[in-house]
Formats: structure tokens, sequence, C-alpha cells
């Protein structure tokens, strides 16, 4: 897919503006769908709404972008909490929140073995140094 075209159709279909710079997938995106640069112009795409989820909620991502950029250079509100902004992205259906992705990541759990209280911790934790913090009892990791 030609990303760069396919921006400009919907661009054209949805706003009946022109989308006059460059889109780009980005790899390194992982909680947000899309971003808009002011600065030059251009957008970069999150690879993985497209792989993971349908055309249809892909473009509303794309519509989403959009309202940035249109707004940006009609002058007019086009961050987040702007009302120009809200109203723009409820008449063209673009989403508002990108689809929460699958994430790689894997929560360890420890549990207290006096007290059996359960810890999720993103990293490693050192079960020689640290204890639990409701009644100081040593920790052991479940999985």
């Amino acid at each position: 897919m030609d990303l760069t075209s396919y921006v400009q159709e919907v661009s054209r279909q949805d706003f009946q503006k022109e989308f006059r710079h460059q889109a780009f997938w980005n790899k390194r995106l992982r909680t947000t769908g899309g971003r808009f640069f002011p600065q030059d112009g251009h957008l970069d795409f999150n690879p993985r709404i497209y792989q993971e989820f349908d055309l249809a909620t892909f473009r509303k991502i794309v519509a989403h972008e959009l309202c940035h950029y249109h707004l940006y250079y009609e002058g007019r509100g086009y961050r987040h909490g702007d009302r120009d902004f809200k109203a723009l992205l409820a008449k063209v259906g673009g989403l508002r929140y990108a689809p929460s992705l699958n994430s790689d990541r894997k929560s360890l759990i420890y549990r207290c073995k006096n007290c059996k209280m359960v810890y999720y911790r993103q990293r490693k934790v050192n079960l020689e140094k640290y204890r639990c913090g409701r009644c100081r009892g040593r920790l052991e990791r479940t999985t």
C-alpha cells in the first residue's frame, strides 16, 4: 500500500481538501495510531494498527490525523482539547483514541509468603533485597 496516496485519497473524500505532504510508517510508535508533525507537515502511522485491525479502523485513524493537519493549516484549534478539533473529528467519523494493541510486555507476579499479598511488576525484583510492604515477609515469584 502506498501510504501517502491513501492519505491523499482519504483527505479528498472525507475533507474535500488536498493533503500536500508525506505520510510514513513508523514502527517505533507503541501506544498511538499516528502522529502529526506541525514543523514540516508530515504524518506518521503505526503499522501495527494497519496489520492487526481492519482497513475501516485504519481509515478512522487517518481521519483523526488529517483533522490535526487541516485545522493546523487553517489556523484553527488543532489540539485534542480544542472545540474545532472535536467538531471536525465527529463530522468525519474519526476515532478519538487508538484501539489498544496487545503489548508484548510480560507482567511478573510476586507474592508474599506470609500474608499472600500479590505484586505485579514489569521488572525483576531482587528477592534478597526487597520484602513485602505490608508485613515485611519474604517474596516469591509465582510466574
